[in-house]
């Protein structure tokens, strides 16, 4: 599997501090209960895998993932809300699952709520498969919780690296 490739004009970059005054207020505006600067600052010193891609100065979508043994979870995906509908969220799966056979992950894992129909189609057509419920799992408005799909995909194996490299 070859790099995802943005449109022309547009370019990957990993997220840093520096792109969390570009990065909450699109997390505002998409989630009921956002990461907070906090959320996002701790994700970047542990060195999760943070692509953000950018339409020159212009943030139109990031991702949040973690690494595991033979795995790799999914814990965020945000397009900017005027960016929705352009196949973004598909590249930035393209991006997640080219950074998870890169790692030797044998699967990808993530957990959407039960409400997002929008996203379930979207991670679905990317080879997604629904296995589990975890029951009140996300927040609501007050002491409300909402269920959590949980979805996986199984990637084939990545092929060794030639000799001498890394």
């Amino acid at each position: 599997m070859a790099a995802p490739t943005p449109a022309v004009g547009c370019h990957w970059r990993a997220m840093a501090l520096d792109d969390l005054d570009a990065v909450l207020p699109i997390e505002q505006a998409s989630h009921s209960h956002p990461w907070s600067r906090g959320n996002f600052a701790d994700s970047i010193a542990t060195g999760f895998y943070m692509p953000c891609l950018w339409q020159e100065q212009r943030l139109l979508g990031y991702l949040v993932a973690m690494p595991g043994v033979d795995e790799a979870h999914l814990l965020n995906l945000t397009v900017a809300p005027a960016c929705r509908g352009l196949g973004l969220g598909r590249l930035l799966l393209q991006a997640l699952e080219f950074w998870a056979l890169r790692q030797r992950a044998t699967q990808l894992w993530l957990e959407v709520r039960q409400g997002n129909a929008r996203a379930q189609a979207v991670y679905a057509a990317a080879g997604y498969q629904s296995i589990a419920v975890r029951k009140h799992y996300y927040p609501l408005d007050g002491q409300q919780r909402e269920h959590a799909i949980v979805m996986c995909k199984s990637l084939a194996t990545a092929p060794a690296p030639a000799a001498g490299c890394g």
